[in-house]
């Protein structure tokens, strides 16, 4: 005879499942024109511009971040958590979207021109690792942003880029995961924000999220003093 299966198994798939397609589906509405760029240019031309409405996506990341931290405490909603996350951590993860876009973007950019130089041998190298640990800053910085909306940005901004460094595997395990999720972005927008995005992005959060175990409580304590 088959075991029965025990109703919370059905509430927690249910919730999982509710979870998904709730930030799956107010991404899409947080990243309107991103996706309408991505959607009617070429990639490879238009990647400036990407980067810029890219950055315009960090406040609906910040509050799908707060709202896997309040699913993880038993709060069932979606929608109102994303929207009140949404409010209290726009304009801090707004600033960090714009700082890291623009890192990105000057870092390519120099490496475009100097590649085929004497010096872009040497420089290169520099201007990719800075990219790298840009991208890495932000999406903890958002983390964090999720976490300690009241902390002042430039304390969560230089703790983000020590963590992410210094718990470096973590770093690069996320941004394997950001690699992949870009690749089917690009490849098939729908999929990616509607169907995959949540996935990646829980993956992401929990890394970031104990990464920055040690460093929250003293960003509180500061933005508090």
């Amino acid at each position: 005879m088959l075991k029965r299966i025990p109703n919370g198994l059905y509430a927690t798939v249910f919730g999982t499942v509710f979870l998904a397609m709730g930030v799956n589906a107010l991404l899409v509405v947080a990243c309107v024109p991103f996706l309408a760029l991505l959607m009617t240019t070429d990639p490879s031309l238009s990647w400036p511009l990407l980067a810029v409405t890219g950055a315009l996506c960090a406040p609906g990341l910040a509050a799908s971040f707060s709202v896997f931290r309040q699913h993880k405490s038993g709060e069932n909603r979606v929608v109102k958590p994303f929207v009140d996350a949404l409010r209290a951590t726009w304009r801090a993860a707004l600033a960090v979207g714009f700082l890291v876009a623009g890192v990105i973007v000057v870092a390519v950019v120099d490496l475009v021109m100097l590649v085929s130089t004497e010096a872009g041998m040497l420089v290169a190298p520099v201007l990719a690792v800075v990219a790298v640990i840009a991208l890495a800053t932000g999406v903890v910085s958002l983390v964090a942003i999720s976490e300690t909306a009241s902390a002042r940005l430039r304390d969560i901004v230089r703790v983000a880029a020590v963590m992410s460094v210094r718990r470096w595997y973590l770093t690069a395990a996320s941004l394997v995961v950001i690699g992949i999720q870009a690749a089917i972005v690009v490849a098939a927008p729908a999929l990616g924000i509607g169907i995959t995005s949540a996935a990646c992005l829980y993956v992401v959060w929990a890394g970031a999220r104990f990464a920055l175990q040690p460093a929250v409580a003293p960003v509180s304590q500061g933005a508090a003093a």
